[in-house]
């Protein structure tokens, strides 16, 4: 139990706290992270307080790119680090905190735009591609010159797409460039038509062609360990991408390439799975996953009406990044939903495991919604906004006297045939919900408190209305160890 829901007490001693000098030479700095830009950014808004968010790993040069800034741009520098949530985020909160008029965000970005206004600018660095290498890699995996296929990359890659593209297009015809979808400024008009904005990137789509008619190659992922947990913005490409199409990935410093397809189709089945989970729930736990990320309010009202509709009771928790050691605090939920950013809901969980699975907004979605999904929706959403009324992908519920509601379910755990939901409309109270008995008696229906009924201690009894009533009286004076009305014995 110590090590699945706590961690031992000697971990604390023994754990490494790692080099806390600089990872990056002096003399790289300004390539890295790319400080003309970034000084460019912070003269053309004229900000004096600018903050600069690091993720873990690179706060070890936080403290010199800081400096640097400081030197060149004469404004205040403030280094944001250990978010609430995940680093991919923009901390708006953080920079709020510090009376930022601008934020600058280093490192992996999940791309999702701000809970709040504020200028931001990404730097995702530039790792070195080795684009011979990735060349051949991408002709032994397509052989067919005619095949459409779209080059996909992690951010700090995506720098080389282009030439890479310049290598392989005398010979493929069909080849499509993607490129990271940074937000746009609030109030930013453009009159040219926008790309299809899909997975945290731009396709630039010919008129009449749609992305489920490619293949994808990916340059990306992790040299030393291509078998680990698969990272989350590859994880959120395999779950989304079209399953009747290839997909392989290629290591962008050794051209190492591989089939993604049995990775993809096991994270499909992981996904299915969940599903059923949640389909077999009766108690739902919605985990706010992120603070800074725009409407995730209006997803937390969303996914409230959408489990009291299929009639299941959903309560919201407020616990920063979950941990086993934090949900297993509430075993009377059945299912956990991590409402957060792409990259968050996908993150890979720790090796402990949780008491309970943690899903993503989109298998709620499709256990408690029947007429989810819509035809010809790619299998997998990541987003929560893409479930939200304004989407091109929301489903809205079917009325109550939809034959949706009575179709038969059996569920592929347990084999049980699934009772069809009692309907509730979306402004039906939820919590206090009270359920008549032929005895004209009144239960509240509330599974935790069914669940605390059968614990063998509930806590103190407070016998309101049973406890005489009395005169107040002037209590003991002293402290514990000798009371004034103890003696000197």
């Amino acid at each position: 139990m110590e090590s699945t829901f706590s961690s031992p007490a000697e971990a604390s001693l023994q754990r490494e706290a790692g080099a806390g000098g600089l990872l990056t030479p002096l003399a790289d700095l300004d390539r890295v992270y790319e400080l003309e830009r970034v000084v460019g950014f912070v003269r053309d808004l004229g900000c004096q307080r600018v903050a600069l968010q690091f993720p873990d790993q690179l706060l070890g040069d936080a403290g010199a790119v800081a400096t640097r800034l400081e030197e060149i741009t004469g404004s205040k520098m403030f280094i944001l680090g250990d978010t609430a949530y995940g680093s991919c985020c923009v901390d708006v909160l953080g920079a709020e905190q510090a009376g930022a008029q601008a934020l600058v965000h280093f490192g992996p970005a999940c791309l999702s735009p701000p809970a709040r206004p504020l200028p931001v600018t990404f730097v995702f660095g530039q790792r070195s591609v080795a684009l011979e290498l990735c060349a051949k890699a991408f002709e032994a995996l397509n052989p067919d010159a005619t095949a459409p296929v779209v080059l996909l990359s992690e951010p700090a890659c995506a720098h080389a797409l282009e030439a890479l593209a310049t290598l392989l297009r005398p010979r493929y015809l069909d080849l499509l460039v993607s490129s990271p979808a940074l937000p746009l400024p609030t109030g930013y008009l453009n009159s040219v038509p926008e790309p299809l904005e899909r997975f945290g990137r731009c396709f630039p789509l010919a008129p009449g062609r749609c992305l489920e008619e490619y293949g994808a190659f990916y340059v990306g992922g992790s040299k030393d360990s291509p078998g680990s947990d698969l990272d989350p913005d590859l994880s959120r490409l395999l779950l989304g991408w079209a399953p009747g199409q290839p997909f392989s990935s290629c290591c962008p410093e050794t051209g190492q390439c591989q089939d993604e397809s049995a990775r993809a189709g096991r994270l499909r089945a992981r996904r299915h799975y969940l599903v059923e989970r949640a389909r077999d729930a009766h108690v739902v736990g919605l985990l706010v996953g992120t603070l800074g990320v725009a409407r995730y309010r209006e997803a937390l009202t969303h996914f409230r009406n959408l489990t009291q509709a299929a009639g299941k009771r959903s309560y919201v928790l407020a616990l920063g990044r979950p941990t086993p050691a934090k949900l297993a605090n509430f075993p009377e939920v059945d299912v956990f939903v991590l409402l957060a950013c792409p990259l968050g809901a996908l993150a890979p969980q720790p090796s402990g495991g949780f008491f309970r699975p943690v899903l993503a907004p989109c298998e709620l979605e499709a256990a408690c919604n029947p007429a989810w999904p819509p035809p010809g929706l790619a299998p997998h959403l990541t987003h929560y906004a893409d479930m939200l009324p304004g989407s091109p992908f929301h489903v809205p519920l079917p009325p109550p006297d939809s034959e949706l509601w009575d179709t038969p379910d059996v569920s592929l755990i347990t084999g049980e045939l699934r009772p069809a939901p009692t309907w509730k409309p979306p402004n039906a109270p939820g919590c206090s919900a009270l359920t008549p008995r032929p005895q004209l008696e009144l239960a509240e229906s509330s599974p935790a408190a069914l669940f605390l009924s059968s614990r063998s201690w509930q806590g103190l009894e407070p016998r309101l209305g049973q406890t005489p009533v009395t005169g107040a009286v002037s209590g003991r004076r002293g402290i514990a160890i000798a009371y004034e009305d103890e003696g000197n014995s």
